[in-house]
Order: C-alpha cells, then structure tokens, then sequence
C-alpha cells in the first residue's frame, strides 16, 4: 500500500494566524509584579514502611535542616523512640543545633510546638502530632508566621 503526498499546511502558521487575529502582543499585557507570595509557614509529610526505611528518609532532610545557614535552633517536638541520640550522632547531623523537647504532663506536644515556633528561637520546628484537623493547622501556621519560623509535621505509619 503507498500513500498519497497531500499538499497541507503548516500547522505552526495556522496557529500563529489564530495569535496574531486574537491576542494582543506580549508587550501590550499588563506587567506582573515581582511580590513574594507569604509563606505557608507549615508543611506535612506523611512516611509509611519500615522504622529503618523512615529513618533512612529521614535523616538526609534533618541533615540538611541542622546545618542550616540560620544561626537559630532545629528543633524536635516528641520525635519517635527510633530517632534517638545515637542515630542523629550516626546520621551526621549537627547535635548542637538540634533542640529535643518530650511533652510532659503539663505541656502536650502541640503545645509545645506553638510554643517553641512563637518563641522565634527555632528557624524549623518539627513535629510528630499525626493527622492535623483544621484548628490544628491554624494554630500551627499562627504561631509559626508569629515567631518567623517553619513548622514540619511528620506522620509516620499511616
């Protein structure tokens, strides 16, 4: 079977004909301007799998957040028993840049991570406080916009 040359049409001028009759030149559009959209001030991540996967997931993201050029603290609100002082030694991060705070009976972990993200002493805040609802996350982006800081809520397993 052989097939018949048909003379056609570029489509490439079919299109800029269609330009040129309906839009105005890209010279004549109104500018955008150049503002930096507010930070959200919270972020989620969700790992699922083996302790040992999660944590080799982990540990290059804390890394990196623990040598952070910002002067100010990393800090760990409730981290899971697997992330212990021996693994973040292990893992290369900057323990002196790290602050670990456990809830206590008189401060839960949401608590503590409105706190340490108004106080304004921590450039990221991470915590484990598992499926956030919608006051959860209000608080949490108020007092991290409030103390300039980024929140990072972490679900595990689910």
């Amino acid at each position: 079977m052989q097939y018949q040359s048909i003379p056609s049409r570029s489509q490439l001028s079919l299109f800029e004909g269609f330009l040129a009759h309906h839009m105005a030149p890209f010279s004549a559009l109104p500018q955008l301007k150049d503002s930096e959209p507010e930070p959200e001030g919270l972020s989620e991540m969700s790992l699922s799998g083996s302790s040992a996967h999660c944590r080799l997931l982990l540990a290059p993201i804390l890394r990196d957040l623990s040598e952070a050029a910002d002067s100010r603290w990393l800090t760990l609100i409730a981290p899971p028993t697997v992330l212990t002082q021996e693994w973040l030694k292990e893992s290369g991060l900057n323990r002196e840049r790290i602050l670990l705070l456990q809830p206590s009976g008189t401060h839960n972990a949401l608590d503590l991570a409105c706190k340490a993200l108004v106080s304004g002493c921590s450039h990221t805040v991470i915590s484990w406080l598992g499926k956030l609802d919608g006051a959860t996350r209000l608080k949490l982006r108020a007092a991290a916009r409030k103390g300039g800081a980024q929140s990072l809520n972490i679900r595990l397993g689910q």
